[in-house]
This record gives structure tokens, C-alpha cells and sequence, in this order.
């Protein structure tokens, strides 16, 4: 799982079909040993609209893993369950529970003071990463908890430098460290361990400059300074701090504070406080919470108040996510004990969402001090200065919760550190100085679990344990949600958890099922909402059309058609308010968001009220537009131009070009990270009545299905592109989809199949007087003509694609249909007229640029080399073609090329090389859904191992 999805067993490796059956696989992995209802394998395979034959394909794909897992000897079965599956299997069969296991035994070797084992066993858990969990398993839903796993070798990676150092390791680690910054730039933890590291080899000066790097960098990209923890370490470096020097840590201890030696006050125009205020809110009894974070947030708000340093503590997260619950725990928890001389408490977003303006705010706070009312000032500076000067020599905690500015808050903030201040906020309140920042996230499933265990009872959540994971994810985890589940199920016993979860099903209802009482998550989220500016409702409500789960950041420009050359700031203001999330980065450079599910829904709720049907329609135009703007730029970038394709006149939304040309230096890799998204875009076109653009995009996306082995999309894109264009009676849109479902059947060994969708779709391009179709369908009808062993008549097809392709000056088609007659010249021992069109055919595609022409040009150079028998040099072709092939990610071309250097090897009479070279193709082209050219290659093998057992015989 840690890096593409790979399966073994005792008699082999398994082949898992790529699409569908890892989708499902991955899933249940994930879950190892629980049950994973049905309903969660539709949502993960088809996140938005699956078909009617769902459960049906699910029943299909659960069967061919039984099978493969069968024939490989793997030591896992697959159980139907209740309503789903499990897979059973021992942790330690799974790579990802091998990680967990070795990364709690580093844990536990570290807080038994034994470091360097638990470097090691950190280092053994880190080296099971073979790249991206999951990578290349195509569902956005399970791409979520595979980037936790990565998040999760991160953060093993960064405690084992943070051992090393402690260790005395930095000469050896700043290296290391340097590329880990290198690779992670916004990892600030990363960051200060190179600082680290550096300062105590000598080098300040190079520490320094590492961290006005990471600063400069996070103030441009985003708009952010360093957090607390790298500033101080910065600072210390600077001042050559003795906290520096090396030294074996002391045993962690509670923090202890110096009680504050008496002091002799001088009388102040301020009235002596005769009360010690207790305004905090009632601690709740059920919180359930990341341990790590309550303790680190309880250590931010006190670890300043020996030396006098005033802290404020900032706790984040978008509505409904546990920050005012947090803090209300954390300053219960701290009140006693740190805070003795009292804790004043101010909602900051008053009745109506209103915002508390700071005067009021002050006037609560000195009454509460003990100031008679006569006694306060009207002036915000004079009660700001007052409210100072009582606080000067006190230990108050300060509570001030859903904060909505920097404005807002300023005036209350104490003047020294013997007092601490905790504030919540749904805003990033970027230019509030001297705080520490805690994100807060969702629950993950188990601790979601355990708070409706909580609220409803332990056995009610343990009887109906799948139906409560389902609900868990139905509302992301969000604990405000959580619990007016749990309040609605308390009230009702008769209700169950499955009752529940079917109410939650529909998404036209889920905003009125989740309220209860008081608690509502459409009044929460109404309080962000409607706190945005006009242009940014707009905006929010817009992105809700977009399907998928990751957000580029031109999206937001396209939806409201704006050319802005810094796309990304629309997004800003949605993202300071937490109601959209950061989620990676992209190829360009960009930061890339995600609409949560519940977010998404009140937007789409208000979308009719915002903006009028035309303007909708509009904003889906241009989004399309952009998704195919930027596909056929990958297109021409492989391909060296428009070549091999059939072009469409769907309107085009071109995002800026610097940001394409950063986004497209890989166009194939950039074809696969946008693949989900892509995909959506193809149906989001269907569903909108944009036949033009959705057969265009689906054709287009037939380079990333070809080169990387996706059959199952190919077809799924093109059976969706084909009823759009049958309804809208387009006739050119119809030709080209008929055409590439023919072509997909001929990618499959399905010639008997293919020829009807291709004759079909010629003869409307012939009516139609369209070259490119013409040519391309010719070109296909050829190659059956040749399966059926008919030269002369694939010959001729050939000759008449290749006049086709010229008039249509379509350089690459061309180059192609030339690599096709030198397959049957070559045949024919026609050596000669064989390597002319070889060598036209590879020059086309250097001119242009086209690596996966020039590779496929060689290979059959290759092949002619063998013809000739000459085995030498035609092997040192086809290495040069599999390093090609296996550098641009190109599956189908090394399938091909492993067989072919298979047959070379055979001829050399290398068995041993051959059969490896044989095997390897054979795995790639199960893989890729190509049985027919699996089984050849496996008679392949037989006949070489019989061959070499007669001759020992």
C-alpha cells in the first residue's frame, strides 16, 4: 500500500486489475479485519452518481480478488458480511500495518531513553515507502486516508532527525536535512531540525539563511511569517542562545511556576480589584480529542509565564470542528492551577453573528475586575489601558472564542506574561503578533466513534457499528455534527444508528436532519457564510458545482470568469475562513483546496438564491472550458500538436499561461494527478448539456488511458460521452466517440468488435467531408484487416489513411500509419522499403517531439534488427526503448518492449533472462487488462522452458 498498490503470495505475485479491483482492494486493506459495507465501495469507487449496476460491479470486482488472491497463495480471504465485506488477513501481511507497529516501538523505545534503537526502528519504518501511498489507485475518496499515511511517514521522518540531534548526530544529518527541506519546503518542523543541525556544526550563518529561505518562501506563497517555535529558534541562533548547546534533555516533568515574588504596587488611577472573576463556560464531560494537541495547546497558553512572556494561543479550524469545546477544556483544565487569580470569557460573535465590538467587550471585563460602572471610561484606548493595568500582576486567563479580527482582538490582550490568552477563530487572524497556531481537524473514524459511544451509549455504537461509520462519514467527521446525531439518538432509543444513516443519505435533506434544539450545523455554517463579502458568497456557492474532491486554483478565476494572472487570491478569502481546506500542492506550484461535504452542501443550498440559471450555466461552461483548455495543451505537449485527434469547437476558458506552462512540464503526469477531476468534468459536461465539450474531453483523455493502461475508463468516459452526443443529435461528436470506442476495442484484442463502431463512425465522417476522423478510422480498419491476415487490403487501408493524414497535415498520424506498413513490409522480408518508413516515421516524431512516437518507431527498429538476426543490436535498441518507456510511465510500450527482449533472448539462448523478461511483460499486460497479449507471452514461456528441457534431455 506504501506506493503503488502490489500484491504477493507464497506461488506469486498477484495481478490486480487497475481501476475498479484496486479501488476496492485499497479499501479493504485499509480496514483490514473490519467489515466495509457495500454502500462504502460504491462511494469509493464512483464518488458522485454511480451507476444503477453498482453493487453488481462491486460483486464482480470482490470475485476476481477472491480469485487472484487464490491463484498468488496469498494469506488473506475476503468474507461477505452484513452488507459488506472483510478482509482477513494478519497486520503484518499489510506494509501499512507494519509501518504502525514499528512506528509505536520506536514511541516506546524513545520514552525509555533507548534513542538510537529507536532511530533504527524509525528508519526500517520509513524505508517500507516505495512512493505516494496508494499511488495511481484512482478514487478521490481513498486518496484522503492515503495522504494521512504520507503525513504520517513525514512526521516518523521528522522525529527520528529530532532523536539524531539529541543524539549528537547534526555533522552527519545536515545532508539529509537538506534534502528533506528541499522536498518538503513548508515543513517548518524539517526546517528548524536543518537550522539545528547546522548551528551546532558551526555554520550560523548557513542556519540563518535556511530559515530566511523557509521565509521569504512561506510570506510570498502564502501570505504567512513562520510560526512561534521557528521564530524563537531563529533568534536564539542569532543571539548564539546557551538552550542551543548540546546536552542529554531531563526527564519531562509538569511544568512547575515560580509563584511571583510580592510586589509593592504604586497607586494607579485604576481601582484596586475587589473580585477574581470566573466567566468560563461549563467544561464538557464527553470531549473526545487528540491527547497531543490538548497538551500541546495547555503548554502554549503557560510556558511563558515564568519568564514573564505573554502568550497567545490562536485555535483554528472551520465551523463545527471543536475549537470553542477545546478551549473551553483547555482553560478549565489550566484555570486552577496556572491561572489562580481568576478567567474572564467573551464570545466575540455576538447575537445574531454579529460581531462584539472590542469597547463593549472591555466594558464586560472591567466590571467583571471589580470597576464600578461609573468608574469605566467611554474611550476604547482609555478602558484598553485600564483593563492593563489591572491585569499587570495577576494571573488571569483570558478566553475570547470565535474571534472574527485582529482588530477585535488587540484591544484585549494583556500587557504582560503572568497573564495567557486563548482565542478561537474560523479567520486565519494572519496579523495578530507573538501567537502560537493549532489547526483543528475532523475526528478520524475511531475517535468519532468513541464521542458517539459517548453520547449514546457504548452498545448502541458496538451493535450497529458499520451503520455508525457510514454516518461518521456522511458528515466528515465533524463533531458539532457528531453530536446532534448523538442528541437526536439520545432522544429517541427507538431510533437506530441505521435509521439514521439512511436519513443522512439524502443530500437534499442532510442540512435539516442535523439540527437539534439549539445545535444546528446550518446556523454555524450560516455564521462563516454570511460573513463573506458578496463576490465571495458568489464564489463559494459556485465552487459547489464542481465535482471531485480537490479544488486547482484557477478553478475559482474560470467559475466567475475573471483573468486575473494571480488566480489563487480569489480563493483566499474562503480559505481564511476555513471554508475551504488546503489540501496539496500541484504541479505548477499552486495550492489546491477541498470543499468539504458539508460546506458543499449549504452552498449548493444557496446557490439558487445567489445566482440566476444562466449565470449557473455560464460558470459550468467556463469550468469545463478550463478542464479542456488544459487537456488538449497536454495533448499537443505529448504529441509535439493537435495531431491524432479529432478537434471539436467546444468552447475553450484558458487559464493564465504561465501557470499551464508550469502546470504541463510534465503533461502526462500532470493527465494522471488531474485524472479524477478530469473524469468528473467529462459527466459534470453530459449532465449539463454540453455535448460539444464532453465528447471532446472524453476523446482527448484517450492519451492518458492509452499510455497508462486505463480501459475501464476509456470506455467509462466514452459510454457517457455517447449518450450525450445521441441526445444532442451531434453526428460529429458521434463519429469521434464510435470511432475511439473502436480503437479501445482494438487496444483490447477485440477486432471482431471493434469493426462496427469503426465502419459506423467513417461513414459519418465521410458524409461529413472531416480528414482527421476519416484517416484515424482507416487507419484502425487496416489494423483488423491485418489481424485477419489480409496485407494487401491492410496495405492499401494504410496508403489511403496516409494521404488522409497529409491533407490534413497531421504529421504524427502520418509517422504512425508508416510504423504500421513497415510491420508488413517487414514480413514480407522487404528490408529495405522497411527501414525507409522507419526512418521517415522516427524523424516526424523527433521534429515534433514525440517521445511516445519515437519510442514505438525504435522498438519496431528493433524488431526489424531481429528479422535480420541480428540479436546484438537489436537488443541495445530495445533497452534504449524500455529506458524510454519506463521513464514516461508508458505501461502498454513496456509490456510490449519486455516481450520483445524476451524473444531476443531467446534467440541468444539466454533461457534464464528471457523468461524474466517474459515474465515481467506478462504481469504489466494482466495489469492492464490485456489477457489476449498475457496468454502470448506465456506460450512464449512454455516454449522456451520446453525447448530448454529437451535439449538437457
Amino acid at each position: 500500500m506504501l506506493g503503488p498498490l502490489e500484491v504477493s503470495g507464497e506461488l506469486a505475485a498477484v495481478s490486480v486489475a487497475p481501476g475498479r479491483q484496486e479501488i476496492v482492494l485499497g479499501a479493504l486493506v485499509l480496514e483490514l479485519n473490519r467489515v466495509v459495507a457495500t454502500t462504502r465501495l460504491v462511494d469509493v469507487i464512483w464518488a458522485h452518481h454511480p451507476p444503477k449496476t453498482a453493487r453488481a460491479q462491486v460483486q464482480i470486482c470482490i470475485s476476481r480478488l477472491r480469485k487472484a488472491l487464490s491463484d498468488g497463495g496469498v494469506d488473506a480471504t475476503i468474507e461477505t458480511r452484513g452488507g459488506g465485506y472483510l478482509l482477513r488477513a494478519p497486520e503484518e501481511a499489510t506494509d501499512v500495518g507494519t509501518f504502525r507497529r514499528l512506528v509505536t516501538e520506536a514511541h516506546a523505545l524513545a520514552r525509555d531513553g533507548l534513542k538510537m534503537p529507536a532511530v533504527e526502528t524509525l528508519r526500517t519504518a520509513t524505508s517500507l515507502w516505495r512512493g505516494r501511498c496508494l499511488a495511481g489507485v484512482p478514487s478521490e475518496v481513498l486518496a484522503n486516508t492515503a495522504a494521512q499515511w504520507d503525513e504520517s511517514r513525514l512526521e516518523a521522518v521528522e522525529t527520528c532527525m529530532r532523536l539524531l540531534l539529541e543524539l549528537g548526530r547534526h555533522e552527519h544529518l545536515v545532508g539529509e536535512l537538506m534534502q528533506l527541506v528541499a522536498d518538503h519546503p513548508l515543513r517548518e518542523r524539517l526546517r528548524g531540525h536543518l537550522m539545528v543541525a547546522l548551528y551546532r556544526s558551526g555554520r550560523q550563518a548557513e542556519a540563518l539563511d535556511v530559515y530566511h529561505q523557509g521565509r521569504a518562501m512561506l510570506t510570498e506563497e502564502l501570505g504567512l511569517d513562520p510560526g512561534r517555535e521557528l521564530r524563537d529558534l531563529a533568534q536564539a541562533i542569532l543571539t548564539d542562545d546557551a538552550v542551543l548547546a548540546l546536552a542529554e534533555p531531563a526527564e519531562p516533568r509538569p511544568l512547575v511556576v515560580t509563584p511571583l515574588p510580592e510586589t509593592v504596587h504604586v497607586r494607579s488611577a485604576a481601582p484596586d480589584p475587589v473580585v477574581t472573576p470566573r466567566q468560563l463556560p461549563a467544561d464538557i464531560g464527553d470531549l473526545v480529542a487528540d491527547d497531543t494537541i490538548v497538551s500541546a495547546v495547555c503548554d502554549a497558553v503557560t510556558e511563558g509565564q515564568e519568564k514573564g512572556q505573554l502568550n497567545v494561543v490562536l485555535v483554528l479550524g472551520r465551523p463545527g470542528v471543536g475549537k470553542s469545546t477545546l478551549a473551553r477544556h483547555v482553560a478549565h483544565r489550566l484555570a486552577t492551577e496556572y491561572f489562580p487569580d481568576g478567567q474572564l470569557y467573551c464570545d466575540l460573535r455576538g447575537p445574531g453573528g454579529q460581531p462584539v465590538d472590542p469597547a463593549q467587550a472591555l466594558g464586560r471585563f472591567l466590571r467583571a475586575l471589580g470597576v464600578p460602572g461609573q468608574a469605566i471610561p467611554d474611550a476604547l484606548d482609555e478602558r484598553a489601558e485600564m483593563y492593563r493595568s489591572l491585569l499587570a500582576c495577576r494571573r488571569i486567563l483570558v478566553l475570547l472564542d470565535d474571534a472574527v479580527s485582529e482588530s477585535q482582538v488587540m484591544p484585549l490582550l494583556p500587557g504582560t506574561g503572568s497573564s495567557g490568552v486563548l482565542v478561537t477563530s474560523r479567520g486565519q487572524l494572519t496579523a495578530l503578533p507573538g501567537t502560537r497556531r493549532f489547526d483543528l481537524e475532523p475526528l478520524g473514524p475511531e475517535q468519532a466513534i468513541q464521542l458517539l459511544g459517548r453520547i449514546i451509549g457504548e452498545h448502541r455504537v458496538e451493535s450497529e457499528r458499520e451503520a455508525a461509520r457510514v454516518v461518521i462519514r456522511l458528515v466528515g467527521g465533524l463533531p458539532l455534527a457528531l453530536r446532534i446525531i448523538g442528541a437526536r439518538l439520545a432522544a429517541r432509543p427507538h431510533w437506530s444508528l441505521t435509521s439514521m444513516w439512511h436519513r443522512l443519505e439524502n443530500e437534499q435533506r442532510r442540512l435539516d436532519e442535523l439540527a437539534h434544539g439549539e445545535l444546528s450545523i446550518r446556523a454555524s455554517l450560516s455564521l462563516s457564510y454570511d460573513g463573506l463579502a458578496a463576490a465571495d458568497r458568489r464564489l463559494l456557492c459556485l465552487l459547489s458545482l464542481a465535482d471531485g474532491m480537490e479544488i486547482p486554483s484557477w478553478l475559482g478565476a474560470a467559475l466567475v470568469d475573471d483573468r486575473t494572472p494571480h488566480p489563487a487570491d480569489l480563493l483566499e478569502p474562503l480559505i481564511d475562513m476555513r471554508l475551504l481546506d488546503i489540501t496539496a500542492m500541484d504541479q505548477g506550484g499552486e495550492f489546491r483546496c477541498g470543499l468539504s461535504q458539508i460546506v458543499r452542501m449549504i452552498a449548493h443550498e444557496r446557490l439558487p438564491a445567489e445566482i440566476p440559471e444562466a449565470e449557473r450555466a455560464g460558470a459550468v461552461r467556463r469550468m469545463v472550458g478550463g478542464w479542456m483548455a488544459l487537456a488538449e495543451e497536454a495533448h499537443r505537449a505529448i504529441h509535439g500538436g493537435a495531431y491524432t485527434i479529432v478537434a471539436g469547437r467546444g468552447e475553450r476558458w484558458h487559464p493564465p499561461a504561465d501557470h499551464v506552462q508550469r502546470c504541463l512540464r510534465d503533461p502526462l503526469g500532470w493527465l494522471e494527478s488531474e485524472q479524477a477531476n478530469l473524469l468528473n468534468a467529462v459527466e459534470l459536461a453530459a449532465r449539463s448539456g454540453l455535448d460539444e465539450l464532453c465528447w471532446e474531453l472524453a476523446t482527448t483523455l484517450v492519451t492518458l488511458f492509452e499510455a497508462r493502461g486505463y480501459p475501464e475508463l476509456w470506455e467509462r468516459t466514452h459510454q457517457v460521452a455517447l449518450t450525450a452526443v445521441q441526445e444532442a443529435g451531434n453526428e460529429r461528436g458521434r463519429a469521434a466517440v464510435l470511432g475511439s470506442l473502436g480503437t479501445l476495442h482494438l487496444y483490447r484484442g477485440e477486432y471482431e468488435a471493434a469493426g462496427p463502431y469503426l465502419s459506423t463512425a467513417l461513414e459519418i465522417f465521410e458524409r461529413l467531408g472531416e480528414l482527421s476522423g476519416q484517416a484515424l478510422c482507416l487507419r484502425d480498419l487496416a489494423r483488423i484487416e491485418r489481424h485477419h491476415g489480409d496485407d494487401d487490403r491492410a496495405l492499401a487501408l494504410y496508403e489511403c489513411a496516409e494521404r488522409h493524414f497529409v491533407r490534413a497535415q497531421d504529421v504524427i498520424g502520418r509517422a504512425y500509419v508508416l510504423g504500421e506498413m513497415a510491420q508488413i513490409t517487414m514480413r514480407r522480408a522487404d528490408f529495405a522499403r522497411t527501414r525507409s518508413y522507419l526512418d521517415e516515421a522516427l524523424g516526424i516524431c523527433r521534429s515534433a517531439g514525440f517521445d511516445r512516437g519515437q519510442a514505438l518507431t525504435l522498438r519496431r527498429l528493433g524488431q526489424l534488427l531481429m528479422y535480420q538476426q541480428r540479436y546484438e543490436a537489436a537488443e541495445r535498441t530495445l533497452l534504449e526503448v524500455l529506458a524510454m518507456v519506463v521513464a514516461s510511465g508508458d505501461l502498454v510500450g513496456e509490456g510490449y518492449v519486455l516481450h520483445d527482449l524476451g524473444r531476443v533472448n531467446a534467440h541468444l539462448h539466454r533461457v534464464e533472462q528471457a523468461v524474466q523478461y517474459y515474465s515481467r511483460s506478462a504481469r504489466i499486460r494482466e495489469r492492464i487488462l490485456d489477457h489476449s497479449g498475457a496468454a502470448a507471452v506465456r506460450t512464449d514461456i512454455v516454449a522456451i522452458l520446453g525447448r530448454a528441457m529437451t535439449s538437457v534431455g
